[in-house]
């Protein structure tokens, strides 16, 4: 069967045919939050039986949907409260720790540049406690931030486990927050879904492009990864709507999967497809999660963005 490239551990759960049967080690809790126009799904993987059939690591996958991501309005605000929540409650006492938050990505390429550009928007800290005290943080309801952009291998000749890694060893924080553009296989999930995990996570995997994993086992600290999907892989596009039609047709799932097999050639295998909007997507978002870090952590009124 042709792959269908996926970053999101709701969608690897939404593949399985037996959608409505539990899968063993796999639990699925969903919500809904009416102010936040946000529908709250959380997978978890308990054990290696889960994480075989997931071919996911074990722990809590967080997904938030919500059209509000789309709207050009002061309206957001509610659903960025929520993520904040979420984002507490995979986190416990999340104030009161030292955070690195990383923004990875290119910045060169507008689908791959969340992370850069939500770091340019945080509110950071650290270097203020060094240079007036930890007093100084505790007296202004300061959290302890640090940030980084560590960039492509690309670009730096380095993977950003490298970087990173040498930065947690020098200033020591508690948690590391990673920030990244993910890859879906639904059209309507791009740029309208938030992915927050507790198992880290392994950059370009949903393109095909898998780099060295970020996780508590590679940095000695523990990894929360906050994602949204920008990209959809073309294959995966054409692969659904020919299994639709087909469906209809009368066609079995075998004779289906071996024209989809057929028809998929080397030409379309690394074409990504991206909205037509990404600029503004892509720029609002790593805005909306910037304000979501810094209320997090500053407790700082959300931005009354257009």
């Amino acid at each position: 069967m042709y792959e269908k490239k996926t970053d999101l551990a709701l969608e690897v759960r939404e593949s399985f045919p037996e959608n409505n049967v539990e899968i063993q080690g796999v639990i699925l809790e969903k919500s809904r939050r009416p102010e936040a126009k946000a529908n709250i799904t959380t997978v978890r993987i308990e054990d290696d039986e889960g994480s075989r059939a997931m071919k996911k690591p074990k722990g809590t996958y967080i997904t938030i949907e919500s059209e509000l991501m789309l709207q050009e309005t002061a309206e957001r605000e509610p659903l960025l409260l929520c993520i904040c929540e979420e984002l507490e409650k995979i986190v416990k006492d999340l104030r009161n720790q030292s955070v690195l938050i990383a923004g990875l990505g290119n910045r060169e390429v507008t689908s791959d540049s969340l992370g850069p550009r939500m770091v340019d928007h945080l509110f950071i800290t650290r270097h203020l406690g060094q240079e007036f005290g930890s007093g100084f943080l505790e007296e202004n309801q300061y959290g302890c931030v640090s940030a980084i952009a560590p960039g492509v291998m690309a670009q730096t000749g380095m993977e950003a486990s490298e970087i990173l890694k040498s930065v947690v060893e020098q200033t020591r924080p508690d948690l590391v927050i990673v920030v990244d553009a993910l890859a879906a296989r639904s059209v309507k999930r791009l740029c309208t879904t938030v992915q927050i995990t507790d198992t880290g996570i392994s950059p370009g995997a949903g393109v095909g492009n898998r780099r060295k994993e970020l996780s508590k086992e590679s940095l000695g600290v523990p990894v929360i990864a906050i994602g949204v999907p920008t990209v959809v892989d073309a294959r995966t596009i054409i692969g659904d709507y020919m299994e639709q039609v087909l469906t209809k047709q009368g066609y079995s799932e075998h004779e289906i999967e071996s024209f989809l097999i057929e028809i998929f050639t080397q030409d379309i295998e690394n074409v990504m497809v991206t909205p037509k909007n990404i600029d503004d997507s892509v720029k609002r978002i790593s805005m909306d999660l910037a304000d979501v870090m810094n209320h997090c952590f500053q407790r700082h009124a959300l931005q009354k963005q257009g």
